[in-house]
């Protein structure tokens, strides 16, 4: 496996215990806020991270979307719409103008997204050692 990789499973990883961290200390709006900024971050190590496992296995996919897909395919994620939904709610997080909003994307981070997260870093780490 190449170093590129290793550090971006790495730095995945680290964001992954950050958002986890994030929300176990959430209390108020702010705190939500950091929240959703944590998964922003997390999601994009977490699909850039697949691309590169994905390109070390000779697949090739550019857009989050077709990773996200490949990476089903491949067998790495096991739920292909629930990273899709993730994928949904990264894009509109650039485009919050709705307090209701917001918070849908917390609940939805908090309570199914994190698990699904934290069970990616681990099928990287079993398949890569990283």
């Amino acid at each position: 496996m190449n170093d590129e990789l290793k550090y971006s499973i790495t730095k995945f990883n680290d964001a992954v215990r950050r958002l986890d961290e994030g929300i176990k200390q959430a209390r108020n709006q702010l705190d939500r806020d950091g929240v959703i900024q944590r998964f922003e971050f997390t999601f994009e190590l977490l699909w850039k991270s697949l691309k590169l496992f994905l390109f070390e296995q000779g697949i090739i996919a550019n857009s989050p979307k077709e990773v996200l897909k490949e990476a089903y395919r491949f067998g790495i994620i096991t739920d292909e719409e629930l990273f899709l939904d993730m994928l949904d709610d990264r894009n509109r997080t650039s485009h919050i103008y709705s307090e209701n909003t917001a918070k849908g994307i917390f609940i939805r981070i908090k309570k199914n997204y994190l698990a699904a997260v934290m069970k990616l870093s681990q099928e990287l780490k079993d398949r890569t050692g990283f």
